[in-house]
């Protein structure tokens, strides 16, 4: 374990080790408060969701970790978006956590639905911030391309390279997910609460995450002005006010 001071918040750094590997993990802010995961987007980026736990665990604990394959978590070749479910709930039986809200940030936010689906026991609420959807969309595809070369956009600076292999297979797994028959009626039924954020100039299109809001039962869909993909780049504090005060609402 690797204790950090960032202000007043500690910060704890471990290895959650299983299957012949190791997870790495970070626990930030309040110990005795609502646990709060958060997921990293790519796939095959490594934890980059560092400047959203600062906005958070002033109030909250706050829960990273890194996929098979990137950060410091083992390169293993198990990168299938089932494994990287089940990885999350090793995590949440470490961390020794009943029930807890689930945020995503881009593909993290379909990683964090996916979980959301398959242990809804587990989950408070789901936060899906600037999330892409799961679908398989070839006009999708070519507006985000489009955009991206026209447009671009900022990323935030990673301290570890992107792993090309998990982003294959994690995406070829979520695709494969998306195409089973009764997705769109099992999203029908979840009844945890949803908070759905996206950002007014994201160059992924949009309609696939207002979709699942329209689905889901007790969903509310927030736009954020003057911000991309990475909105904490853009408009930190409209997020924060967003996170903080929806959670606050679920909490009453």
């Amino acid at each position: 374990m690797n204790d950090e001071r960032d202000g007043s918040m500690k910060q704890t750094e471990s290895y959650i080790k299983y299957d012949g590997g190791a997870l790495w993990s970070c626990e930030s802010g309040q110990s005795n408060a609502q646990a709060i995961m958060l997921c990293s987007g790519g796939p095959g980026c490594c934890d980059y969701l560092k400047p959203v736990a600062d906005m958070l665990d002033s109030e909250y604990r706050v829960i990273r970790f890194e996929q098979r394959g990137c950060g410091r978590s083992t390169a293993d070749g198990k990168y299938s978006l089932a494994t990287a479910v089940e990885d999350m709930e090793h995590v949440r039986l470490y961390y020794g956590i009943e029930q807890w809200i689930i945020g995503g940030h881009s593909w993290g936010a379909n990683l964090a639905f996916v979980y959301a689906m398959t242990y809804p026991e587990r989950v408070q609420a789901l936060l899906y911030v600037a999330g892409t959807g799961i679908h398989d969309n070839r006009h999708w595809s070519e507006q985000y391309h489009r955009n991206a070369e026209e447009i671009g956009e900022q990323i935030p600076e990673m301290d570890y390279p992107f792993n090309g292999e998990v982003n294959k297979e994690g995406n070829r797994s979520l695709r494969e997910f998306g195409r089973a028959p009764d997705l769109y009626q099992r999203i029908s039924r979840m009844e945890m609460p949803a908070l759905f954020v996206i950002a007014e100039n994201d160059i992924r299109p949009s309609w696939p995450a207002e979709q699942f809001a329209s689905l889901m039962l007790n969903t509310r869909c927030v736009t954020i002005s003057d911000a991309s993909h990475y909105i904490w780049l853009d408009n930190a504090a409209a997020l924060q006010t967003v996170l903080l005060n929806y959670m606050s609402e679920q909490s009453r």
